[in-house]
């Protein structure tokens, strides 16, 4: 009841579609693609069907056209069902927007359908082996060559990595610094583009993470997005909406966390009595829902922020980044922890959700940046 309340129609109708899909699509495979390292692109592609792949794009290009707190909604919903699925969704919908609203119209009829549809699958290429926080000072460089550029480099943690099929590549066409930075779509199977072995992760065990490699790989000019110089604020413009994305996910996975461990209390008996009736209990899922409720109410207040617009957008995107990252990581501890040693095993499903949702406090920018960006909004009297 606490997730739908303040929804719009429209949203409670969006949510209770991604609830359907989430329940039975998701979460009754999501055990076996962690354990299997399965990326089910074909479950995505249904996804896509219901408008989940362009939930940002406009109507004329495959997309829905909703706003940040609509998509969060969504992905909330659909992350219950699997979090490491859900949160590479959210990256496609990031690429796709990264389109429609940089892009040329040419560049929108060539790519939009294709990618709202998740026929054509996408990465996104910032962080370098070099450059985590400091993304201004990544090295990979764009070098012009008659009509083409010709980048090279090295991207790492590309979720998609390999599998993907275009890549929105962040690459230096400049001098140091961020104006000196470009935006590019990078075809798979262009020469000289090669991917890293698969990592081996805690979590996020469904979807595929690889370095992407870019040796001499010859784009088109028309390839480029947004203009020379303007891939760093194409890339900046995108994050305040992929933290809260990534906040939003740790939400749905801590509701499932919740669920599990409220149903299993009920049944698991000790002393007598069902461990739901000590006071102990009791009190731990009541901290739990409260932390995961204050999560909501940040995301959903941050996501309207950005969709007014307001001053005050990027530093409520980094406090419920931080605030509910943490606080879900904490909530689906907890369910482990109340369900004893067989929480520990993987024939519970609370374990995958607590390595899931840890990469959430770094990734999106660490939450030691999200510090940092909030003291830096106080001092110019945004927050």
């Amino acid at each position: 009841a606490l997730a739908q309340a303040g929804l719009s129609e429209t949203q409670a109708e969006f949510r209770a579609a991604a609830e359907d899909f989430a329940r039975g699509e998701l979460a009754p495979h999501a055990a076996r693609w962690d354990a299997d390292k399965v990326f089910p692109t074909d479950v995505l592609r249904h996804a896509a069907e219901l408008g989940f792949g362009g939930i940002y794009c406009g109507e004329d290009y495959g997309g829905i056209g909703l706003g940040r707190k609509d998509a969060a909604v969504i992905f909330e919903a659909l992350a219950w069902g699997d979090v490491g699925l859900t949160a590479y969704l959210t990256i496609h919908n990031m690429n796709c927007a990264v389109v429609d609203r940089f892009g040329s119209e040419e560049q929108k009829q060539e790519w939009l359908p294709r990618l709202t549809s998740m026929e054509l699958l996408t990465s996104y290429c910032l962080t370098e082996p070099g450059s985590g926080s400091d993304a201004a000072s990544l090295s990979t460089v764009a070098k012009r060559d008659g009509s083409d550029w010709v980048l090279s480099g090295e991207k790492a943690f590309i979720s998609g990595g390999g599998v993907a099929d275009v890549y929105v590549v962040m690459a230096r066409t400049g001098g140091p610094g961020p104006k000196g930075i470009s935006c590019f779509l990078v075809e798979k199977g262009s020469p000289g583009l090669s991917f890293g072995k698969q990592e081996r992760k805690m979590g996020w065990n469904c979807q595929p993470t690889a370095a992407v490699v870019l040796d001499g790989v010859r784009v088109p000019e028309k390839n480029l997005v947004g203009g020379e110089g303007n891939g760093f604020s194409i890339a900046m413009a995108g994050l305040d909406g992929g933290r809260i994305n990534i906040a939003t996910c740790s939400v749905g996975g801590a509701q499932f966390a919740l669920d599990t461990a409220f149903e299993y209390v009920q049944s698991r008996k000790q002393f007598g009595k069902a461990i739901a009736n000590f006071q102990n209990t009791q009190f731990k899922l009541a901290d739990m829902q409260t932390g995961l409720q204050a999560s909501r109410v940040m995301v959903h207040a941050a996501a309207e922020a950005i969709d007014a617009k307001l001053p005050s957008a990027t530093a409520q995107a980094a406090m419920a980044k931080r605030f509910a990252t943490d606080t879900c990581s904490d909530v689906a501890n907890a369910a482990l922890q109340l369900h004893g040693g067989y929480g520990y095993l993987q024939e519970y499903p609370v374990e995958r959700v607590v390595r899931d949702l840890r990469v959430h406090s770094i990734l999106e920018g660490t939450n030691e940046v999200m510090r940092l960006i909030v003291n830096r909004e106080m001092t110019r009297g945004n927050v």
